[in-house]
């Protein structure tokens, strides 16, 4: 058994190769004006193949589309070189920190996907331009730095970490932000989110919707499906948003084996389209109207 781990394991070293030219050649295709429009060159570059070191990518400085995907890497310093960057895929490798890497270079970067690598914290990261970042299943426990160095970030994705806490989030214009299948017990920091559109909660660890608030004027779509939302006390708070918010999910969470559940909500949320998997019907309204007169 000893000798065939070895074996396993040699062979897996085998596998993993620095970058050459041939594979950069292989991978280059989207051929257009260079910047100054003087000149030609490739500006996608597609490379899977278990790569540990990619220091030859760096004379290629007129790529803007790179997918890296699926290698063995934790250093992309490489990329400082690369500039006119607008769209990196970086997912399934080996990054555990955004310290010392070049995104304070890459200041052109729209779209950056570093799912399901070996990240713990989001601090030292930079994105001007960012406008989507997806972080999915990495091992992120805390959230910082998610400030005004991202003025432009519309999309985060945070899925599959493991956050006990929605704090840490200062993004003014962020329209829609994914956090299903963390730990998170409590909403807090909401109300930096202003313009947020869609809230994704679902499979955390939620007992109460206490942290929604009246500065989240824009939310239309909240789900909070599988967490342990057990109480007509512990849904108060979705008055804060009943203003624009039309889609809600609180499937699989004690609170809707409640007998008047959908009334209740529709109470609570007179302009909501859908409650779960079902539309909110005429008759819902108006026997939740009368019963808020019978309350009121």
């Amino acid at each position: 058994d000893e000798r065939e781990g070895r074996l396993t394991d040699w062979s897996k070293l085998e596998l993993v190769q620095c970058l050459t030219q041939n594979d950069i050649q292989e991978g280059l295709s989207l051929l257009c004006k260079t910047g100054n429009g003087l000149a030609h060159a490739f500006i996608k570059l597609d490379l899977k193949k278990r790569l540990s070191n990619i220091s030859a990518i760096s004379n290629f400085i007129h790529i803007r589309f790179l997918d890296l995907s699926n290698n063995l890497l934790s250093d992309l310093s490489p990329l400082a070189s690369l500039t006119q960057l607008l769209w990196l895929k970086a997912d399934r490798n080996e990054i555990q920190s955004f310290r010392r890497q070049p995104f304070a270079q890459l200041t052109f970067l729209q779209w950056l996907n570093v799912a399901v690598n070996l990240l713990t914290d989001t601090g030292d990261l930079v994105g001007p331009s960012l406008e989507t970042l997806n972080l999915i299943g990495n091992r992120i426990e805390k959230l910082s730095c998610l400030d005004g160095r991202f003025a432009n970030l519309t999309t985060l994705e945070l899925r599959g970490n493991q956050l006990e806490t929605t704090e840490g989030i200062y993004l003014p214009n962020l329209h829609h932000l994914y956090m299903a299948q963390n730990v998170i017990k409590h909403l807090k920091g909401l109300e930096n989110l202003e313009r947020l559109q869609t809230l994704h909660l679902r499979e955390n660890q939620i007992e109460t919707l206490d942290g929604l608030n009246l500065n989240m004027r824009c939310l239309q779509y909240l789900n909070i499906r599988g967490n342990k939302v057990a109480n007509e006390n512990a849904i108060q708070s979705l008055q804060y948003v009943s203003k624009s918010l039309q889609i809600l999910v609180l499937s699989e969470n004690p609170v809707v084996e409640s007998t008047e559940y959908r009334i209740n909500i529709v109470m609570l949320l007179p302009n909501l389209e859908r409650l779960d998997k079902d539309p909110v019907t005429s008759d819902e309204r108006v026997e939740a109207k009368e019963k808020f007169k019978v309350y009121s």
